[in-house]
């Protein structure tokens, strides 16, 4: 007999339609959400990272956001241990523990846990990582090829953060992040999940993209980055450290128009999508759940629901 799954897991691309899906499965399964978003994490941060609205959390529960102010930095493998005890009281209370987002790489930190990091002296790790974060991004890429050529291309897509964790444990270790992930053993066993995936053609997520961003500037993206700025959160904090939030303070820093900020957002927002597309289709398994996400809203949610409710009977 088959293990029963410990969660359910909406994934897929940025503008793909994941919230509304989640609110509707989590109504028809009696679940509860947890963000796998690496920026909703982040106080204040509402509208540049289409946070789950007050009315949407109000109907239904929600873990994971709002955890952090945009100064502080949260690693995959806090959410891992944070993830792991939020399934487990929403498991404990009878209810479906329904995880959401496009941040593939904090799924995976549940099903295939990521090694037990070596101690490191805090203050050499402070130091370095203060120094690493004087470079400018292209240089700071440029460490990471040379300190970690395998784990590269993960981690200078993933932004400054994982390009300073990546460079810091190889030169703190003397071995690269990518060896201890090889060889290291994890603190916790593999969770199992039914995952279900959210796919669209190309040019309409093009094209949804572009009206999201557009959507988001009307909402006061521009403003919202504007009071970060005003409350303290430095320009290059971890929070910032994501698409549209840099174009912003570029913008409110008189570097660029209005009209480039938007521009370069929605490109950027375009090759973050194609970088999440390619590693759903290659780091998930084939037991994994494909869904048109162009289709109506009840077809989706009714795939979803039937694949959890398969897997759970089994």
């Amino acid at each position: 007999m088959t293990a029963k799954p410990d969660f359910l897991a909406v994934v897929g691309p940025t503008a793909t339609g994941k919230t509304r899906v989640s609110i509707q499965v989590a109504l028809a399964l009696d679940g509860e959400i947890v963000s796998m978003d690496s920026r909703q994490v982040y106080r204040g941060m509402d509208v540049g990272t289409a946070k789950a609205t007050p009315q949407e959390r109000a109907t239904v529960p929600h873990h994971g956001l709002d955890i952090r102010d945009p100064d502080e930095r949260y690693a995959a493998g806090e959410f891992g241990r944070d993830a792991r005890r939020w399934i487990a009281g929403i498991t404990r209370r009878g209810r479906v523990p329904i995880l959401v987002g496009g941040t593939g790489f904090y799924l995976k930190v549940l099903t295939d846990p990521i090694f037990e990091e070596p101690p490191l002296d805090p203050d050499r790790r402070r130091a370095l990582e203060d120094a690493l974060s004087a470079l400018p991004p292209a240089e700071l890429a440029r460490w990471v090829r040379v300190l970690d050529p395998a784990r590269a291309e993960t981690a200078v897509a993933g932004g400054r953060q994982r390009m300073l964790r990546t460079a810091t444990i190889a030169l703190l270790t003397g071995c690269p992040l990518s060896w201890w992930h090889q060889r290291a053993p994890s603190r916790d066993a593999p969770l199992r999940a039914v995952v279900c995936v959210l796919e669209m053609p190309p040019p309409v997520l093009s094209e949804r993209i572009e009206r999201r961003v557009s959507a988001m500037i009307a909402a006061g993206f521009v403003e919202e980055t504007a009071r970060l700025l005003a409350e303290g959160c430095a320009p290059d904090a971890p929070g910032l450290d994501g698409v549209g939030y840099r174009e912003a303070v570029d913008h409110l820093q008189g570097r660029i128009t209005l009209a480039k900020a938007v521009e370069r957002t929605q490109a950027a927002t375009r090759r973050y999508a194609r970088r999440q597309r390619t590693w759903f289709r290659h780091q998930l398994g084939p037991d994994a759940v494909r869904i048109d996400a162009t289709a109506a809203l009840d077809a989706r949610t009714r795939a979803v629901v039937d694949a959890w409710r398969r897997a759970a009977a089994q």
